[in-house]
């Protein structure tokens, strides 16, 4: 079954958003549950929406759960949307949920030419381990260590694979879960000291710009092509767009880039909220609006563009 195939609800919602009969929700469609599986990259996404909900005069809120409690979630309607599905890494986790008639993934990416991969330093890129190929021959000097991000998530089942299966001749490392921030403190320590590591890299991402980084080619059979090239998706509650159309209508409008992405996230790195580091980005770049609010109204059936642009800016 083609994911795809499951979501003709997006198509109609883009044609309804050109069509001249506005959209109107009906007021349990107020409340907007959105999630965020901790992921800066999810993070930024989660807040853009959340801040264009805002100005629409909706009330959105953000659940922070794991990857398999955020589609458990989904599927029985304690939240709403997540913005966060890299195809195809996360595929054999959502597609369960997809093929029950639980979760429904718009037609469209809200992002392309995301990428997600093992990376190395630099330093260590020079040294030799260039390739999933060379990874054995520094065993020793890695610890027997490849460091993924929270349990649950399709890249780290990717690793998990490939040690099991003894792919690339890695059958004695481990592979070490945490948190992305638990991983990216471990990459930061490592380069202070120059320490050889691998870890799971992906773009967008602030670290492509904290550190000087190397993706590790030869990885096709785990990740993908193209250092697991991936596209990435927003899913919803199975017949969420004909339940709130208006809501549904900005969700399959909302596109992305990974300039957007990096500078929201590079504020967030920083400490900033990401609803904040959200809203500070719109202010600065309000020209995307035109295009995520086309055929959007408000919550009260207000031109939805003149509505966040007076709620951001002050100004029609």
């Amino acid at each position: 079954m083609s994911l795809a195939s499951t979501t003709p609800w997006a198509l109609a919602l883009l044609a309804c958003g050109a069509a001249a009969a506005p959209l109107q929700d009906p007021p349990a469609c107020r409340d907007v549950r959105l999630v965020d599986v901790g992921w800066s990259d999810n993070a930024a996404t989660t807040g853009l929406a959340a801040v264009v909900l805002e100005g629409l005069d909706y009330r959105p809120s953000i659940t922070y759960a794991s990857v398999r409690v955020a589609f458990a979630g989904m599927a029985a309607r304690n939240v709403d949307a997540f913005l966060g599905y890299w195809k195809p890494v996360m595929s054999p986790r959502i597609e369960p949920f997809v093929k029950a008639g639980q979760i429904q993934v718009l037609e469209q990416p809200n992002l392309t030419g995301a990428k997600a991969t093992l990376a190395v330093p630099d330093y260590l890129h020079a040294q030799g381990l260039k390739r999933f190929a060379d990874i054995h021959r520094f065993e020793k000097a890695l610890d027997g260590r490849i460091f993924g991000i929270e349990p649950g998530t399709g890249s780290n089942a990717l690793i998990q694979r490939m040690i099991e299966k003894n792919e690339f001749g890695v059958a004695n490392f481990r592979r070490m879960e945490s948190s992305e921030s638990g991983m990216l403190t471990e990459v930061q320590r490592a380069v202070k000291d120059r320490r050889p590591i691998v870890f799971l890299g992906w773009e967008p991402h602030p670290m492509n710009v904290q550190f000087r980084i190397r993706y590790l080619e030869g990885g096709d059979a785990v990740f993908g092509p193209n250092f697991g090239e991936s596209s990435i998706y927003t899913a919803v509650q199975a017949g969420y767009g004909r339940r709130c159309p208006n809501v549904g209508a900005l969700l399959a409008n909302l596109q992305f880039t990974t300039d957007i992405e990096n500078q929201v996230m590079a504020a967030i790195v920083e400490k900033t909220s990401p609803v904040q580091a959200a809203r500070d980005w719109l202010r600065k770049n309000p020209e995307v609006l035109a295009t995520w609010l086309r055929g959007v109204r408000s919550f009260g059936g207000e031109d939805g563009l003149a509505a966040v642009r007076k709620a951001l800016l002050g100004a029609p």
